[in-house]
C-alpha cells in the first residue's frame, strides 16, 4: 500500500489548478517548504506571498485578496493558524464570507517528531464553531486532490487539514470529492465505525479484527465534519445500532462531538468515541504516539464491542 502525506496531495493539486486560472493566489506564514504551497511557489511566484511568521497579518492579506476576486489560499500549521489568527479568522473571513481557503498541515498525533507545541488537537473544534465556515479533513493524498479542485469552485470560507506523516492510499486517482456526503468504504450491519483522515485506515483494520470475532463492521470515512451528513449519519444508526467515532483529535468538541449532537437529536444511538482524552501530546515517531495515546486498530476494535454492548 502507498503511503504518502495528504498534504503533497494539496501541493500537487495547487499547482495543477494554477496552471488553469490566473485568480489564485496563495498567503504563507513562512512554512510553505512544510505545508507543500512551496509547490505553487515555485512555479507562480508572482501569485504567491510570504509575510513571514505573522498568521494574523495572512489572514487580513488573504481576506483582502479575497474582496479584489482572487481565490485565496492561505497556509501554515494547523496549530499556529487556528489559535493565532482566530480572531482574523472568526471576523475577517467568517463575518465576511470571504472566499478564503485556509488549508494547514501538522495536526494530530502524527506531527510526531515535532512535538507537542505543534500537535495541534483542537482545530475541528474551533473551526467548525464558525458560522460560514466549512471543515474538511482528507483520507489520502487523492482525496486532498480533489478536495482542492472542490475549493476552488466553492465561494467561501473552508478550512482543511493535511498530514505531516504519510497516510495509507486508500482511494483512486479519478475518485470525485463529495462535499458533505459520507463515503462508506465498507459495509457491515453490527456497528458503524466513523473515521476521519488516517483514522479511517485504523477503523477499515479494526474492522477485520471485528470480522475475526464474528463482528461485522461498517466503516464510513467522514471526510467532511462540517455540514455533517446528516441523513448517512441516521441511516448508520438505525442499520448497525451502535457508533464508533476515531479522530486524531480532541474528543471533546471534535468529529465524534459533532456526531453525538447529530444522532441525539434526531436518532439516540449507543456511541463510543475514540480520540485523544483531554491531554497534550508529545516528541515521538507517529505509530509509537498513536499506539500510546490509545488511537490504535486494537482501540477502536475494543470501543466496537464495548458499544455493542450497550444496544437496545
Amino acid at each position: 500500500m502507498d503511503m504518502i502525506p495528504t498534504r503533497d496531495g494539496f501541493g500537487q493539486e495547487l499547482v495543477a489548478l494554477g496552471k488553469e486560472r490566473d485568480d489564485i493566489v496563495v498567503v504563507s506564514a513562512d512554512l510553505e517548504d512544510a505545508t507543500r504551497a512551496e509547490y505553487f511557489k515555485k512555479e507562480f511566484p508572482d501569485r504567491f506571498f510570504n509575510l513571514g511568521i505573522a498568521e494574523q497579518d495572512v489572514i487580513g492579506t488573504a481576506v483582502g485578496l479575497s474582496m479584489q476576486g482572487y481565490v485565496v489560499f492561505a497556509s501554515s500549521f494547523a496549530v499556529f493558524m487556528t489559535n493565532r489568527a482566530y480572531d482574523q479568522i472568526r471576523i475577517d473571513v467568517c463575518q465576511n464570507n470571504a472566499n478564503v481557503k485556509i488549508v494547514c498541515s501538522h495536526a494530530g498525533i502524527t506531527v510526531g517528531e515535532d512535538g507537542a507545541t505543534a500537535q495541534c488537537f483542537e482545530d475541528f473544534a474551533i473551526m467548525r464553531v464558525l458560522a460560514n465556515m466549512s471543515v474538511v479533513c482528507p483520507v489520502d493524498t487523492n482525496e486532498a486532490k480533489s478536495a482542492t479542485r472542490w475549493m476552488v469552485d466553492h465561494y467561501g470560507p473552508v478550512y482543511m487539514r493535511t498530514s505531516r506523516a504519510a497516510f495509507p492510499v486508500l482511494t483512486k486517482e479519478d475518485d470525485v470529492f463529495e462535499f458533505g456526503k459520507a463515503r462508506i468504504m465498507r459495509e457491515g450491519k453490527d456497528v458503524t465505525l466513523i473515521g476521519s483522515g488516517l483514522m479511517v485506515y485504523e477503523s477499515l483494520q479494526a474492522a477485520e479484527i471485528l470480522k475475526k470475532e464474528g463482528i461485522d463492521a461498517r466503516v464510513i470515512n467522514l471526510h467532511t465534519l462540517k455540514p455533517l451528513d446528516e441523513d448517512a449519519l441516521v441511516a448508520c444508526a438505525k442499520e448497525t445500532g451502535a457508533i464508533v467515532t476515531a479522530e486524531e483529535h480532541q474528543i471533546i468538541g471534535g468529529m465524534g462531538s459533532a456526531v453525538a449532537e447529530v444522532l441525539s437529536q434526531k436518532y439516540p444511538t449507543p456511541i463510543e468515541m475514540v480520540g485523544i482524552k483531554d491531554v497534550y501530546g508529545e516528541t515521538g515517531d507517529p505509530q509509537g504516539l498513536l499506539k500510546k495515546y490509545h488511537l490504535k486498530d486494537v482501540d477502536i476494535a475494543e470501543a466496537a464491542k464495548k458499544v455493542i454492548k450497550r444496544k437496545k
